[in-house]
């Protein structure tokens, strides 16, 4: 089933132009160029025969689907253009066919260029704007009137000082210094608490994040110690970001919530090497649309496009009307070749944020790669030592010890010809998660997944401390993951850096300590816990603590029930470990020794008491370690698919945050763990836009607003 919905999302979902007025004139480039354009639209070859000509002074004819049967393809929707089908067809100067209402969509924001051979047009379609898609019909459910057939708007020629001064965006000059982002222009909402409203802060104290705290026994016998007891730390960030249809329904999804958030300074770098040339530009063109047509009008975009060199494609703008427009044209202009420079692009994106003049209070930088940066470092091969990624990462990035800040890149691997040990390293660095995007349909839901939990960000700088209430009681170790984490030297404190949490977001740690044996006491005073963290809207530091977590002991004690939740969190660190060291025997060739580990931890875990108790995350772990196996069947796959899927995986439990796994964010799929509520509606946008209905296509506004409701376009 999943299979089926994947390919039918990619035939649906292949009307790839942005559907905005480009900034080239193609009319002027080479042949060359416009080939390698057109075959963006395109994962075969078109046939580009015309359909049964017709006499038309101008070149163009519209037959109704009554005319000769025709085996031609609609270079658009991908669909046939067949006797029967009830759509009009429309055949262009150039020879190329279309339905009626696919190409009537394209040319209607004044697009004059032919999708396939970028050939500039004299007359275009047009569609009567009276006219609605049918019900229930996916994006070629147009009705067929005679009112449409007449609908043709004849195009007047630039005059001659517009052909005379148009510039292609990739040859703007640069600024040395990119200090021109547009200013924050915040609306009377956000700017209202983020002035420091006292009693907005009070309300929200004390609940935008929750403590729980778990022994792994509740009593355990006074005359005992034990050497490495754990304690589970739970926390769990608010819900701020309002939900009003959590089962999805897309007849009625949620409308724009009242609710503030904290808007994003985000910059996209994009790899638009020739590797991605054909189908894969023109799927990140259509999730880059998505992408900004969800970001708000406070959120800040600019992006960056790289291959052998790399380039800003304009500045850090607020996506407004005018600033959506001007991206989506920046957007839409881009034409793959060239080699792979990664660390150039990255770099450029890292000017970006560190010379900026204002700041949102979140910031993120999102990397899209389908090959290997051959310009900084050099794959490791045989005995070759493991390259330096850390080259590829500005100071600015990777936080060095004088860098003033640090921003996550989440890094997206493209296919099957990226380098995933690269990219996963540049996230892991940097703080960033590392997707593995394996069907090239998948890329739209993969961004959905990231910024909608970018555009939730209800907590930063959060800090984590553990201190030990007893005095004979000492730190063994804190389990953070990824997160760094450091125990004091007098072993009675320890504390972890967590940073940004996501509405809903979720955090587990272990911490491992001793118990004493006390002959004469009830109860033994474990730990307590403290946290601090920054309200990215009031910009205010907010500490709480638990209350202090105390173990019963009786002189007595009957067998021990170990807690479900600790054990359900030292599976996934178990499962965490296997992939680990799976991964790095593989990496010596031992894939049969990769794929026994992962074996012998999927046994393991089915003898714990959360998998007995058919606990959801220990299924999704075997399902998952289960999938790894079947990635290492041989060198050919593991290298295609298997190391990028460990990586991805090893990524989202080390950071306890969802990343896309080959089809992960497929409704199918168990890999879910640590999808937010946030997460999830936008992944439901972006699977609904494909749909082509209606009510679809009034989804490609922002999900949540700054108080105010966008007016209508």
């Amino acid at each position: 089933m999943g299979s089926k919905w994947r390919k039918a999302k990619l035939a649906l979902g292949l009307n790839l132009c942005v559907y905005v007025p480009r900034t080239l004139d193609d009319s002027a480039a080479p042949s060359s160029e416009r080939l390698s354009d057109a075959a963006l639209l395109s994962p075969t070859n078109w046939d580009s025969r015309p359909m049964t000509p017709t006499p038309s002074s101008h070149g163009l004819r519209l037959a109704k689907s009554g005319s000769k049967p025709s085996k031609q393809t609609c270079s658009i929707c991908l669909t046939k253009m067949k006797q029967g089908g009830g759509h009009a067809i429309f055949t262009a100067e150039c020879s190329h066919s279309f339905h009626f209402h696919c190409i009537s969509s394209n040319v209607k924001h004044g697009n004059q260029l032919c999708p396939v051979c970028r050939a500039k047009w004299k007359e275009i379609p047009f569609q009567a704007p009276t006219l609605d898609p049918l019900p229930g019909r996916a994006s070629v459910g147009w009705p067929q009137t005679d009112a449409m057939m007449t609908v043709v708007h004849r195009l007047p020629p630039p005059p001659r000082r517009d052909r005379r001064h148009v510039v292609p965006l990739l040859q703007v000059p640069e600024p040395s210094v990119f200090n021109d982002d547009e200013s924050l222009d915040l609306q009377p909402a956000f700017a209202e608490r983020s002035s420091g409203n006292k009693i907005a802060a009070g309300h929200n104290a004390g609940k935008i994040v929750e403590i729980k705290t778990y022994p792994e026994v509740s009593a355990a016998s006074r005359s005992n110690s034990y050497d490495n007891f754990t304690v589970l730390v739970h926390l769990k960030a608010g819900a701020t970001v309002a939900r009003e249809n959590p089962r999805g329904n897309l007849a009625s999804l949620p409308q724009l919530s009242q609710t503030p958030r904290a808007p994003v300074d985000l910059v996209t770098v994009l790899d638009i090497s020739g590797s991605m040339a054909g189908t894969k530009l023109a799927l990140l063109k259509r999730a880059m649309g998505f992408v900004i047509q969800n970001l708000g009008s406070n959120d800040r975009l600019s992006v960056i496009a790289f291959s052998s060199t790399a380039r800003r494609l304009f500045s850090l703008r607020r996506m407004s009307d005018a600033g959506r427009q001007h991206a989506l044209q920046a957007v839409n202009s881009l034409v793959a070749n060239g080699g792979t420079n990664i660390a150039e692009g990255l770099r450029k994106g890292a000017k970006v944020m560190e010379e900026r003049r204002e700041k949102n209070p979140v910031a993120s930088i999102i990397l899209l790669s389908d090959g290997q940066d051959t310009y900084t470092v050099s794959g490791s091969s045989g005995n070759q030592p493991q390259p330096n990624y850390r080259l590829l990462l500005p100071l600015s990035i990777h936080g060095g010890d004088n860098a003033g800040f640090q921003i996550p890149v989440h890094a997206f691997g493209f296919g099957a010809d990226h380098d995933a040990s690269s990219m996963h390293s540049i996230s892991e660095i940097s703080g960033g998660t590392f997707s593995f995007i394996e069907t090239e349909a998948v890329i739209q839901d993969a961004f959905a997944q990231c910024i909608g939990g970018l555009l939730s960000v209800v907590v930063q700088e959060l800090q984590v401390g553990v201190e030990c209430m007893h005095p004979s009681i000492r730190l063994g170790s804190l389990k953070a993951g990824s997160y760094p984490s450091r125990v004091m030297a007098d072993t009675r404190s320890g504390f972890i850096d967590v940073g940004d949490l996501y509405a809903d977001e979720e955090r587990d740690f272990l911490v491992s300590i001793n118990v004493p044996a006390e002959p004469s006491m009830n109860q033994t005073s474990l730990l307590k816990v403290r946290c601090a963290y920054r309200d990215p809207l009031t910009k205010e530091m907010t500490t709480l603590e638990s209350a202090e977590i105390k173990l019963e002991r009786p002189e007595i004690s009957g067998e021990a029930v170990v807690s479900i939740e600790v054990d359900r969190q030292r599976n996934r660190l178990q499962a965490a470990e296997a992939m680990s060291q799976a991964r790095t025997v593989a990496e010596r060739g031992d894939l049969a020794g990769a794929a026994s580990i992962l074996e012998n931890c999927r046994r393991l875990l089915s003898e714990t008491v959360s998998a007995k108790s058919h606990d959801r995350l220990c299924i999704a772990l075997d399902a998952e370690l289960k999938e790894m196996q079947e990635r290492m069947a041989s060198r050919h796959v593991y290298e295609a698919s298997g190391r990028a899927y460990i990586l991805s995986g090893l990524s989202s439990h080390s950071w306890q945050r969802a990343t896309a796994r080959g089809d992960s964010t497929d409704g199918s799929s168990l890999v879910q763990s640590y999808q937010t509520p946030s997460m999830t509606e936008m992944l439901t946008r972006s699977q609904a836009t494909f749909l082509g209905s209606p009510s679809a296509q009034r989804l490609v506004q922002p999900l949540w607003s700054f108080g105010s409701q966008p007016k209508p376009r």
